[in-house]
């Protein structure tokens, strides 16, 4: 489903050139449950931002679901991102004018594709039938967070990134949320990427990967 090839990341800083990553190298099957750790600046966003295609490596190759991400142009990209891939953040990304329900049908909209029970269904399944018509403003920050993992699975990705999905949330809330992915990524089949900075959520994945100072330090089956 994902797969990187000497995946290396440079910024120029102060006239001196950093290098973020470097020589990144691994494959990741179809509907696997994959966590990258690591500690503050080791390049766990960056790794994922490359990987989603939001941005392009210095060196390297990505290729998501067989499709070479660095022989495309942006919109191609884009499309790429719209049909096959979700995104979930640390501070929701929910648009505050809308309803949950509003909010989980925004990707279905920008696609073109009928708003139909879906986005009722999703809002169900992570416990939130009952709130479909609160704004954003009126739920606590683990209910929004369901409200983006609803969103997140409207346009049945083959692929969801999540960017330390539990960091706004105290450990109960976002222990629910990682087993709410788990549940999704079991009966849609929905690869996962997990960022994240806590161990003990990061042992919920099946696989982890360590980055220390921009390089793949570890590599193991959780």
């Amino acid at each position: 489903m994902l797969r990187c090839e000497g995946l290396t990341q440079t910024y120029l800083s102060g006239g001196r050139e950093l290098t973020v990553l470097k020589d990144i190298t691994f494959a990741l099957e179809d509907s696997g449950f994959l966590a990258i750790v690591g500690p503050s600046g080791s390049g766990k966003t960056t790794l994922l931002g490359l990987l989603a295609g939001l941005d392009r490596p210095s060196r390297g190759s990505v290729f998501l679901d067989g499709a070479d991400l660095g022989g495309m142009t942006e919109d191609q990209r884009a499309r790429l991102r719209g049909d096959k891939v979700g995104f979930v953040f640390q501070s929701f990304q929910l648009i505050p004018t809308l309803t949950a329900l509003e909010n989980v049908q925004v990707p279905l909209e920008l696609s073109g594709r009928p708003a139909d029970e879906r986005p009722r269904e999703l809002l169900a399944r992570v416990g939130l039938a009952e709130r479909s018509h609160h704004y954003p403003a009126q739920l606590s920050g683990g209910e929004q967070q369901r409200v983006a993992l609803a969103r997140a699975f409207a346009n049945r990705p083959r692929i969801l990134f999540a960017d330390e999905p539990t960091g706004n949330l105290d450990s109960a809330t976002g222990g629910s949320i990682v087993e709410l992915m788990l549940e999704l990524n079991r009966d849609f089949g929905t690869t996962i990427v997990l960022v994240t900075h806590d161990l003990t959520l990061a042992g919920r994945a099946r696989r982890i990967i360590r980055l220390a100072d921009g390089v793949l330090a570890n590599d193991t089956a959780a």
